[in-house]
């Protein structure tokens, strides 16, 4: 007796084995993509232009939006997600060595610009002395709004920095004696009100409403400040990675991309790119 119930326990304790491997097997050979983004036209561009060209390679796909531009690189690493789009090359590069993380980049893609938005001034050269101009807090924005803020012309940055690096205390001449006010990116829209002048990242402007055509100073975007999608390095070779640089290339994606109607034709194309 005690045999034959220590046999069923054996055939049992087996058969769940071989269920719970079928299991597994099918989830890892599930077809599902998950991808993460930020608020805004990333989102919309990856449901938009992206994943169409997944489901017709038999993907279904699922896109989470993060509210930070935390969380998205943490959920990559952490295989929550399977690819992200909302972030450039230096913001990747660096968060990554912050965090001891593994991630690369696939392809950059069109990409919105930082503007300096106001309502109450038409031009850069309205702004008056003492202006409080509002920009984004983390390193990497900072660094990219002050160079925004160069670019217009109203201030200087030590040239012997490594401008993506800068903060306040590289600010070498200040002519306006403008007042600067770090603040968290995604906040940025809701500052014009109260604010002389606000540099704010394309996404969140274009997710609160904003146009970038309203912008008093577009950024001349390099291309290290340009979007790209980003998947595990360990993942970089996989017919994912390969299929969503294809889409990114293909005619398809450009369409949308060009299509006066959408929200994506003032972006910045990225230099692989070609009329």
């Amino acid at each position: 007796m005690k045999n034959t119930t220590k046999l069923f326990a054996i055939t049992i304790a087996i058969l769940f084995s071989l269920a719970m491997a079928g299991c597994s097997k099918s989830d890892k050979d599930s077809k599902e993509i998950i991808a993460g983004t930020s608020p805004g036209p990333y989102g919309h561009m990856f449901k938009t232009a992206i994943a169409p060209g997944l489901e017709k390679a038999g993907y279904t796909v699922k896109v989470l939006e993060f509210s930070d531009y935390v969380q998205p690189n943490l959920a990559l690493a952490n295989k929550e997600i399977d690819v992200n789009l909302f972030q450039h090359r230096v913001y990747l590069d660096k968060f990554s060595a912050d965090h001891n993380l593994d991630l690369s980049a696939i392809i950059t893609v069109p990409t919105a610009a930082v503007g300096i938005y106001s309502n109450e001034y038409k031009s850069i050269a309205d702004l008056p002395d003492g202006a409080k101009v509002s920009i984004a807090n983390d390193p990497t924005n900072l660094a990219r709004a002050l160079k925004v803020l160069q670019q217009a012309g109203l201030i200087e940055i030590n040239p012997d920095i490594d401008v993506t690096r800068a903060s306040e205390k590289d600010i070498v001449s200040n002519p306006k004696n403008l007042e600067i006010l770090p603040v968290e990116a995604a906040q940025l829209p809701r500052t014009v009100d109260s604010v002389d002048a606000a540099a704010v990242n394309g996404n969140y402007a274009l997710a609160a409403g904003m146009s970038l055509k309203e912008a008093i100073f577009i950024e001349d975007l390099p291309e290290e400040y340009k979007n790209l999608l980003a998947i595990r390095t360990e993942d970089v070779d996989t017919e994912l990675a390969k299929l969503l640089e294809e889409i990114v290339r293909s005619d398809d994606f450009r369409k949308v991309m060009n299509d006066p109607n959408d929200i994506f034709e003032g972006f910045t194309r990225p230099n692989w790119w070609v009329d």
